[in-house]
């Protein structure tokens, strides 16, 4: 009886071998490297960088055309970048990048020194001085403007901290800045506050234009499509990390904040603690994704085709 026992022991560990073999076969231990701009449209990956076991490789950088070198050479698997640039890579690939989710709603707002603008109609005949010609801030806002009817002069710097250097050594009066150069020009120019919200003011043009899904997103996380292809499992992954990670700093803004200092995403904890709540971090995937995306890159395309390389996204740029 003991001989039977061990005959079939043996032919058990035998006939288990292929078994085995063939689970650790189908392991992915393939490590994925993630590229995230500095600024709001990284901190969405804050928690889960930090809480990294390994899985994920991250590299920031400081502007968009970095991030489009990254994923047309291949160097970078997954990468976090503004709405209007992943239309655009997309479209200069053929289809080889697909959305995975939107990540930011709007972080726009408009500033004031006085309290005289509390409406966009408000802003008749006023000058704003902002950055980001030829962008999503330039096209948002003559949308916005034009819906309501409202002139206004729109008087553009090179960048975003240069909008913000003059409003608090006090050379402007009225500006459109993105957090954090928001919470930057709040803490050190009192004289300014929040006069607009650029993402209420789009959603309530977007409306009257009879597009009531538009919504402002500024981040879409993509994802390279053969890796999608090859490593199904790794991006599955991926986003129940990206969706836990955008739970945690909604919900710790504190801790989450002194991630993002950590990581290099935003130099401050101070400065990412008050500006964290107004960058609106979202998680919006599938169906719901496009339905958000799609009039806003109609609206872009509208204002200037090359902000979204040449052509609206078709449904094939959606991953669900």
């Amino acid at each position: 009886m003991k001989k039977m026992f061990k005959i079939l022991a043996v032919l058990l560990l035998v006939v288990s071998l292929p078994f085995v073999c063939a689970a650790e076969n189908t392991a992915d231990n393939t490590v994925v490297r993630v590229a995230a701009l500095q600024g709001p449209t990284g901190m969405s990956v804050a928690h889960m960088m930090t809480e990294n076991d390994g899985s994920y490789e991250l590299t920031l950088v400081a502007a968009p055309a970095e991030v489009n070198a990254l994923v047309i050479s291949g160097q970078v698997d997954i990468a976090s970048v503004p709405i209007n640039v992943g239309a655009v890579l997309y479209n200069k690939t053929e289809g080889g990048v697909k959305a995975l989710a939107l990540t930011t709603r709007g972080m726009l707002y408009v500033l004031e020194k006085g309290d005289t603008i509390h409406s966009v109609q408000d802003l008749e005949g006023k000058t704003i001085l902002y950055a980001g010609q030829g962008a999503t801030p330039e096209y948002v806002t003559e949308y916005i403007l034009n819906t309501f009817g409202v002139n206004a002069t729109l008087e553009t710097e090179a960048e975003h901290a240069a909008v913000a250097s003059k409003a608090i050594e006090g050379l402007a009066d009225i500006v459109l800045l993105p957090e954090p150069m928001v919470t930057n020009v709040l803490m050190k120019n009192p004289d300014f506050r929040v006069a607009l919200d650029i993402t209420e003011a789009f959603a309530e043009a977007a409306k009257m234009n009879g597009v009531a899904d538009a919504q402002l997103s500024m981040s879409v996380v993509i994802v390279r499509k053969e890796f999608a292809e090859a490593h199904p499992d790794l991006v599955e992954a991926f986003m129940q990390d990206l969706e836990a990670s955008i739970a945690f700093a909604n919900e710790n803004v504190a801790a989450a904040a002194q991630e993002i200092a950590d990581l290099g995403i935003i130099a401050a904890a101070k400065v990412a603690e008050k500006a964290l709540p107004s960058c609106r971090l979202v998680f919006v995937s599938g169906a719901d994704m496009q339905a958000q995306a799609a009039p806003l890159y109609d609206i872009l395309f509208a204002a200037n085709p090359a902000s979204v390389g040449g052509k609206v996204p078709d449904e094939a740029y959606y991953l669900k």
